[in-house]
C-alpha cells in the first residue's frame, strides 16, 4: 500500500531486503540489541540518580547523554520490529515526519551534551580553582534544558515546513525516515533546504566544532604539566572523545548515505544503515561504565551485592 488512502499519505518503506528469508531474524537481533541498549543505558542512569557521591556536573552529564541514548533508539527500534514481522513496511507521511523529527532533534541533543561535557572537563581540568563558583546547579540545569530545546526548536521548524510540502513519491529507499524523505517531494524547497544547513550549523558543526577546540585546548595543557595531570585528563577525557568519533562518524555517513544517490547494493545499503542505529547507544554505557572510574566502581559493587 503506497499513495493516498482515507486521505491519509502512506509511506513504503522499500530498504529492506530479504525480509520473507529472514525476517524473523532480523527481528530476534534487533529486539536482542534493543533490550540490551535500554537496560545498559538504564542501570548507569540508575546508579548516577541513586548514588549522591555521583551527583556531579560530570556524570549528570553522563547520566543525561545515556538516557538520551534511549530515546535516540526509541524513535526507530519500535517500529523497526514491527516493519520486521510485517508483510509490508509502510508508515503514515505524519507519522514518517514525526520519526524524523524525534530522530534528528535526539541526535542534535548529542552533540549539545557533548559540547556541554567538553566544557565541564575543560573548567574542571584547565581552572580548577573555579570550577565550584562556574558548573553551579543553575549553569548545569541551563545547560541539560539547552542541549534539549535548540534541536526541538530548529528540527521543529523544518518538520512543520515539510509538513506542508506536496509528495509527488511515496516510495522511500531507506528503513526509517530520514533524509530520505525531501526526495518524496515534488518541489526541492529552498526555504526547507536553508532551514536543514542551519540546523546542521547550530546542532552538529558548532558543537563538534567547539568540543574539537576544547580537548585541544586540554591536550596542549597537559603535555605542559606533569604526568599525574596527563593521567587525570587522559582518564575523564578519552571516554567522551570516544563517544564523540563514533557518532560524529555515524552521523556523518547517515546524513551522506540519505542524501547522495549511491551505487552500493540495497543489501550493503541496508546492514550499513543498521550501524547507525547499534553501534553508538550500544556502545556508550561500556565506554563510560569501563572508562570511568567511580561508575565502573559502582557496577562491580552492584554486581557482588546481587551475588
Amino acid at each position: 500500500v503506497s499513495g493516498l488512502y482515507s486521505n491519509i499519505a502512506y509511506i513504503t518503506l522499500s530498504g529492506y531486503v530479504e525480509m520473507n528469508k529472514y525476517r524473523y531474524l532480523y527481528f530476534t537481533v534487533l529486539f536482542i540489541v534493543y533490550v540490551l541498549i535500554i537496560c545498559s543505558n538504564s542501570t548507569i542512569v540508575y546508579i548516577i540518580w541513586t548514588d549522591k557521591d555521583l551527583h556531579e556536573p560530570m556524570y549528570i552529564f553522563i547520566a543525561a547523554l545515556l538516557f538520551n541514548c534511549v530515546l535516540y533508539s526509541t524513535t526507530v527500534y519500535p517500529k523497526l520490529l514491527i516493519d520486521f514481522l510485517s508483510e509490508k513496511q509502510i508508515i503514515s507521511y505524519s507519522a514518517c515526519l514525526f520519526q524524523f523529527f524525534t530522530f534528528y532533534s535526539v541526535g542534535g541533543t548529542e552533540f549539545l551534551l557533548l559540547a556541554a561535557m567538553a566544557f565541564d572537563r575543560y573548567v574542571s581540568i584547565c581552572n580548577p580553582l573555579r570550577y565550584q563558583a562556574i558548573m553551579t546547579k543553575a549553569t548545569v540545569t541551563s545547560f541539560l534544558i539547552l542541549s534539549w530545546i535548540i534541536p526541538f526548536i530548529h528540527l521543529g521548524a523544518e518538520t512543520f515546513w515539510s509538513a506542508k510540502a506536496k509528495l509527488c513519491s511515496f516510495n522511500l529507499k531507506g528503513i526509517f525516515c530520514n533524509n530520505s524523505i525531501f526526495p518524496l517531494q515534488c518541489v526541492k524547497s529552498r526555504l526547507i533546504t536553508i532551514m536543514g544547513l542551519v540546523s546542521l550549523v547550530y546542532v552538529v558543526i558548532l558543537p563538534i566544532l567547539f568540543t574539537i577546540f576544547t580537548y585541544t585546548k586540554i591536550l596542549i595543557i597537559s603535555f605542559e604539566k606533569g604526568k599525574a595531570f596527563r593521567r587525570k585528563a587522559a582518564e575523564t577525557c578519552i571516554p567522551h572523545l570516544l563517544v564523540l568519533i563514533i557518532f560524529s562518524y555515524l552521523a556523518i555517513y547517515g546524513i551522506i548515505i540519505a542524501r547522495v544517490e549511491s551505487d552500493l547494493s540495497e543489501t550493503v545499503q541496508f546492514v550499513m544503515t543498521l550501524q547507525l542505529l547499534v553501534y553508538h547507544p550500544w556502545l556508550n554505557p561500556f565506554i563510560y561504565g569501563l572508562k570511568m572510574k567511580k561508575i565502573y566502581k559502582r557496577l562491580k559493587f552492584s554486581h557482588l551485592t546481587i551475588v
